[in-house]
C-alpha cells in the first residue's frame, strides 16, 4: 500500500488549537483545589477513614531520604482502579484533560523515609509496599498530620500530581491479595532485580504493574531491596524488559520488507519505520513551538534523538530520556510477537496540542497501537523516510543533521 493511500493528513495547517495551555492550566488547577476541599470534608478528626489505595508514589528529591506516598482517590473509592495509569487509558480513549483530572484526583499521603527497606513490612512504609504488590486496590486508613496542600504546575516537565498531605500513620483495612508470582520473587532472597523483572513480565504482568512493584523495593536480593523513585522505576523496567526482548530476537529472521506504521495519541503523532536488517533503533522527536517541551511559540521546531546498534547502548540516553525506552519496548514487543527483527526508526511529532506532560506511558501506548491494522510499505528505507518527511514539520536536511540513521542514508537520498 502506498503511503499517500495509507493515510490522509492535512499537511501545512492545523485547525484552531483546542485550548491554550494557560486556559487548561487554570481549569485543572480549579479541579485540584476542589479535590483538596473534598479531602478536607471527608477527614474524620485527623484521619482519612475508609479510603482505598490503588498505588504508591516514591519521589526522587533528597535521595536516599525520599518522600514515599500512598495514593487514594478520596470520594471515588468505588472506581479506584481507574485512577491508576495503565494501558487501559488508551483503550478508553482518554483525552489530555481527562489524564490530568485522573492524576490530580489522587491524594498523596506522604512521609519521608530511607530507601533502604530490606524486609520492612510494618508502619507507613510497610503499608505502602503492601499496596504496591497487591493486584487490586486496598482498603487503608491513613492518619494525616495536616490539611492537604496543592502544588501544581501544568507547564512543568513532570506529569501532574494531586493534593498532598503529610501522614502520621497508615494501616490496612483488609488483607491485600498478592499474586503468587510476586510472592515467589519476594521469597527468593538471592534473585537479582533484573531477573525478577523479566520473570514477572513473562508471567503476564504488564510493565505498569512491574514498575510499581520495583518502586516499592519488592524486587532484588534481600539485602539490596530499596525504594526506587517512581520516575526511575518506570524507565528501569522499560529498559530491562526491552533488553531482554532484544536479546531474544538476536538470531531471529528479519522482516521481509520496509513497513511504515503510524498512530496519533494525545497530540503526539508516531511514525514507526521497520526495515530489513539486524536490530538498530533510533527515536527522533520533533517538538513543535508552543508544545509543553518547546513552549516558546517563536522558537521553531526542536529536534532530539538517541539511538542504539545491534548490541544496545552502554551510556545514558541524553536527549529523549524515558520516551526512548518506552518507544523501544513497544517496538520490540511487536517484533517479538512476530518472531522477527528489524531496523527501527521511530519519529515522534509532538504538536502544540500536547499542552501538558502526560508521562511516558502515552509514548509506550502510542507506539504499541501504531502496529494495529494496516500499514504502508516502501521499496527502501530511504524511500520510506522521504515519504514520511512530507507529513512532518521538518525538512529532510533537518532530519539528516539530527538522525544518525537518516544521515546513513545520505548517499541514497542525495539524488533527490
Amino acid at each position: 500500500m502506498r503511503l499517500d493511500d495509507f493515510i490522509d493528513i492535512e499537511a501545512n495547517e492545523r485547525a484552531e488549537r483546542r485550548r491554550l495551555a494557560k486556559e487548561k492550566s487554570y481549569e485543572i488547577l480549579d479541579h485540584v483545589e476542589s479535590v483538596a476541599d473534598r479531602v478536607e470534608r471527608t477527614v474524620s478528626g485527623d484521619s482519612v477513614v475508609g479510603s482505598v489505595s490503588p498505588s504508591i508514589f516514591v519521589g526522587r528529591s533528597n535521595y536516599p531520604e525520599v518522600s514515599t506516598g500512598i495514593l487514594s482517590p478520596v470520594g471515588n473509592e468505588g472506581d479506584a482502579g481507574r485512577f491508576v495509569t495503565s494501558g487501559a487509558w488508551y483503550d478508553e480513549d482518554v483525552d489530555l484533560t481527562e489524564v490530568f483530572r485522573r492524576r490530580t484526583s489522587l491524594l498523596n499521603s506522604r512521609r519521608s523515609a530511607s530507601v533502604d527497606v530490606a524486609d520492612t513490612w510494618e508502619g507507613f512504609v510497610g503499608v505502602g509496599r503492601e499496596v504496591a504488590i497487591a493486584d487490586r486496590p486496598v482498603d487503608v486508613e491513613i492518619g494525616l498530620d495536616a490539611d492537604p496542600t496543592v502544588d501544581f504546575d501544568a507547564d512543568g516537565a513532570s506529569p501532574p500530581t494531586g493534593p498532598s498531605a503529610p501522614a502520621r500513620s497508615a494501616s490496612l483495612g483488609e488483607n491485600p491479595h498478592i499474586p503468587r508470582a510476586v510472592e515467589k520473587t519476594l521469597e527468593d532472597d538471592d534473585w537479582r532485580a533484573e531477573g525478577a523483572i523479566n520473570y514477572l513480565y513473562r508471567r503476564g504482568f504488564d510493565v505498569y504493574e512491574v514498575n510499581t512493584i520495583l518502586s516499592a523495593g519488592a524486587l532484588g536480593r534481600a539485602e539490596n531491596r530499596r525504594l526506587v523513585p517512581t520516575r526511575w522505576s518506570i524507565t528501569a523496567v522499560d529498559d530491562t524488559v526491552g533488553g531482554f526482548l532484544r536479546g531474544s530476537l538476536r538470531d531471529a529472521p528479519s522482516v521481509d520488507g520496509v513497513e511504515i506504521h503510524r498512530n496519533e495519541f494525545l497530540g503526539n503523532a508516531y511514525w514507526v519505520i521497520l526495515a530489513p536488517g539486524q536490530w538498530e533503533y533510533e527515536l527522533v522527536e520533533l517538538k513543535a513551538p508552543g508544545s509543553v517541551w518547546n513552549p516558546d511559540p517563536e522558537a521553531g521546531m526542536w529536534l532530539a534523538a538517541d539511538r542504539e546498534g545491534y548490541e544496545g547502548r552502554t551510556g545514558y540516553v541524553e536527549e529523549t530520556a524515558g520516551a526512548y525506552h518506552a518507544a523501544r519496548l513497544a517496538a520490540l514487543e511487536h517484533l517479538d510477537e512476530r518472531g522477527r527483527t528489524a531496523k527501527c526508526l521511530v519519529l515522534r511529532h509532538v504538536s502544540d496540542d500536547y499542552w501538558g506532560p502526560a508521562g511516558v506511558w502515552q509514548v509506550r501506548e502510542g507506539v504499541r497501537h501504531a502496529f494495529e491494522g494496516e500499514h504502508a510499505t516502501a521499496e527502501t528505507l530511504a524511500d520510506a523516510v522521504r515519504g514520511v518527511v512530507d507529513y512532518l514539520p521538518a525538512s529532510l536536511a533537518d532530519l539528516r543533521r539530527k538522525s544518525a540513521m537518516v544521515a546513513g542514508l545520505q548517499t541514497t537520498l542525495d539524488r533527490f
